[in-house]
């Protein structure tokens, strides 16, 4: 790795003091009642009157609904991905999957792409872990979110986090541009980080799997002071994992540090700290025949060499000050520094294979990545009474700034080699960086959310943002800039209702937006307008039985202004594409002991313009998606959990260079097995595939990016807890 840049970003100790110093009249995480650590806790604040002499109601905090890891259940009382706030889920006027700890543990889960190819709605194309590509309603999440602070995603620079760290995850499908700005209309993952607590708890886990990986987990949470006032956490990981792929493995290291202290009773700051680092030999998928047919190997066959390697760092601090008003609502400031590196040199097949299986090249791909970022936030979040109803306006700012480097070089190996005896002994090349890049964007944005109630079971959502986006390119090795461009004050609007028909039970409709900066020119030289993607959705969203929440939607995506041909050579931003469907969800307790996650979606996308009028947009995304997943704990054996689920999916393609590769449809069933050996102490064991079903998970080139998904499978885990 080379020597840094001098002009980075301001370090971490700079974004400690800088939140140290504001001053205490901010919040934690999104909520006046997140601060409920204890289900039987109980905070009252004082009533208070409004200007007009109306008394507002007294604010009862009764237990924490936002943190997830001391429930057994599959589904959560508040959420606050798209929004800041935490709120129910009905609230929410879009379709959310929340996976909470209990269903992270239960599927075995270690990095996020991990957890999302359990997921409804969600699909995950697939690569080494940590490192596949994350889509949702046809477009790809191009950011994520910790504790409601984004950050950028790249799936192929391996940077997602490992679930360790994770109390549960948060997806919203579709655009959601109010509080993001800039970004792909794929929609919102966020990812709420565990949380130091007031009593002394953590566990260690051990797990081994069929495959020969073993993993170690060691999670602490103690009080600092007799009180509780200051209380820490920390979490390691050691995860040494090995795949069925021939020369292909996986290890990761996680370290997690977290310090939270309480100024006053209504005012805490915490403070964060994670370093994730990934080393591996990379896989980059089979080819196929040069028609696109998809190969019948071994599914441990290979295509890479014995010098791939693959390793990064990511190292982000976290701050958050916040301060919870008597009157009710909060403040809140919060920022994230992130620093990135990320080195790779890795070969795989170069051509499709003939009939025999023979390639006549090999590809390599070498990178050395740098990026800085740093993200902050500040909002406040207020109710108030008006005409014997009660509002809530929320007004917030926020900046985020990317810098990064990216030296690439790429070439090929003429050589010969077989997909049915492949040679991994290939001389590796010297490599050249070729290209070198320096590329820097920033965004400022002021944003706006009101919410009414003309009547008690009516809310009127109206919402808005003004982002200023500039960005620019560099070429390193001449010192010309490539690119470079300046949106200001780009307006994204939110609408939306929810109408409480039972109280058990509401209906919703909203519009959201979101828009995403081009870096190609039309026939001037002038950078294309944004693409701009809008969503309408109708749904309905309720609880029935002994706490399932059940969810249904109705949804129309369309994405414009994309670039095309004008058929004289020149790029204009005329292109739309829309993206319809309906999707069903149910988390959570059915009946005393049954807990459930399934989830159908059911899509259609085409281009509605240009040379593929009416062909298919998203062919990654097959047309029915099912994922159904079951546990049990029995009354007959106390001590013993069962679980079982399958996931099925229709047929999926992908087009490259005019080659269409079909993969059929397939299912999966997948099964878990736990026991308590004592009070602290207990065992689980899971199995992928228990049918060994032989499938293509992901379809990509005729020479690289074609995975079968992973064989009949098992893993062990002993975890303890005090």
């Amino acid at each position: 790795m080379r020597m840094r840049r001098d002009n980075r970003l301001w370090g971490p100790s700079a974004l400690v003091l800088a939140i140290m110093l504001a001053t205490p009249a901010w919040a934690d995480d999104t909520s006046q009642t997140d601060k409920a650590k204890d289900n039987t806790a109980e905070a009252q604040a004082d009533p208070h009157t409004d200007p007009q002499g109306v008394v507002l109601p007294t604010v009862r905090v009764t237990g924490s609904g936002y943190e997830t890891e001391d429930s057994t259940s599959y589904t959560s009382s508040q959420i606050s991905v798209g929004e800041k706030d935490a709120r129910t889920p009905r609230e929410v006027p879009q379709t959310t999957t929340v996976l909470t700890r209990q269903y992270l543990d239960d599927r075995d889960v270690s990095s996020l792409d991990t957890a999302l190819r359990k997921t409804p709605g969600v699909v995950v194309l697939s690569n080494d872990n940590g490192r596949s590509s994350l889509y949702s309603r046809g477009f790809e999440f191009d950011s994520l979110y910790f504790n409601g602070l984004p950050a950028p995603l790249s799936s192929i620079y391996g940077t997602q986090p490992d679930m360790a760290i994770v109390d549960h995850v948060e997806i919203l499908r579709g655009p959601s541009g109010l509080f993001a700005g800039a970004g792909e209309p794929a929609g919102a993952i966020n990812m709420r980080l565990k949380q130091p607590t007031k009593e002394l708890g953590g566990s260690v886990a051990v797990t081994g799997d069929s495959w020969g990986g073993v993993r170690v987990e060691g999670d602490v949470s103690t009080p600092l002071t007799p009180d509780g006032k200051l209380r820490g956490r920390a979490v390691m990981v050691r995860d040494d994992g090995q795949t069925w792929i021939d020369n292909n493995d996986n290890n990761t290291t996680v370290g997690y540090l977290s310090l939270q202290g309480d100024l006053t009773d209504l005012t805490t700051v915490t403070l964060s700290y994670s370093n994730l680092q990934r080393d591996m030999k990379p896989f980059n998928g089979l080819p196929t025949l040069a028609n696109g047919t998809l190969l019948d190997v071994d599914r441990s066959t290979t295509t890479g060499t014995d010098w791939n390697d693959f390793s990064n760092q990511v190292v982000d601090y976290i701050g958050e000050i916040e301060h919870r008003f008597d009157s009710g609502g909060y403040a809140k400031l919060s920022a994230r520094y992130s620093d990135r590196d990320v080195d790779f040199l890795y070969g795989y097949a170069g051509t499709a294979a003939n009939s025999s299986g023979t390639v006549t090249s090999m590809a390599w791909l070498a990178r050395d990545y740098e990026e800085d970022s740093l993200a902050v936030d500040a909002h406040v979040s207020r109710p108030f009474v008006l005409f014997g109803q009660e509002h809530n306006v929320l007004v917030g700012a926020d900046y985020q700034k990317v810098d990064s480097t990216l030296l690439q070089g790429r070439g090929s190996i003429a050589t010969r080699n077989n997909v049915y005896a492949w040679n991994t002994d290939i001389s590796m090349p010297r490599v050249t960086y070729s290209t070198q890049t320096e590329t820097d964007s920033e965004q400022y944005g002021l944003y706006g959310q009101l919410r009414v109630k003309p009547v008690d079971d009516l809310t009127l959502i109206g919402g808005a943002r003004g982002t200023w986006y500039n960005d620019k390119a560099v070429n390193m090795l001449t010192g010309v800039q490539t690119s470079s461009q300046v949106i200001g004050g780009k307006l994204t609007p939110y609408y939306g209702a929810v109408y409480d028909v039972l109280p058990e039970a509401s209906v919703y409709a909203s519009y959201t937006e979101i828009f995403q900066p081009q870096d190609v020119t039309d026939a001037t030289g002038k950078i294309l307008d944004p693409r701009t993607g809008g969503q309408y959705e109708i749904g309905v969203k309720g609880t029935v039985l002994d706490g399932l929440d059940v969810a249904a939607a109705l949804f129309e995506l369309t994405d414009k202004n994309r670039s095309m041909s004008d058929g004289n050579g020149n790029n204009v931003a005329s292109e739309e594409v829309r993206m319809r469907g309906l999707e069903l969800q149910a988390a959570g307790t059915v009946a005393p002991g049954w807990e459930v996650m399934a989830g159908y979606t059911l899509s259609r996308s085409e281009y509605l313009n240009g040379t593929s009028n009416g062909s298919t947009f998203s062919t990654y995304t097959p047309r029915h998606m099912v994922q159904a997943w079951v546990k049990h704990h029995l009354e007959a054996v106390p001590k013993l959990t069962v679980g079982g689920g399958v996931k099925a999916f229709s047929d999926f393609r992908s087009i490259s260079n005019g080659t269409s590769i079909d993969a059929d449809g397939y299912a999966v069933v997948d099964a878990m097995v736990g026991y308590q050996l004592t009070d602290s102490i207990s065992t689980t064991l899971t199995v992928n595939n228990l049918f060994d079903a032989t499938y293509y998970e992901r379809v990509g080139g005729t020479s690289v990016f074609n995975f079968y998904g992973e064989p009949l499978s098992a893993a062990l885990r002993l975890e303890a807890k005090f």
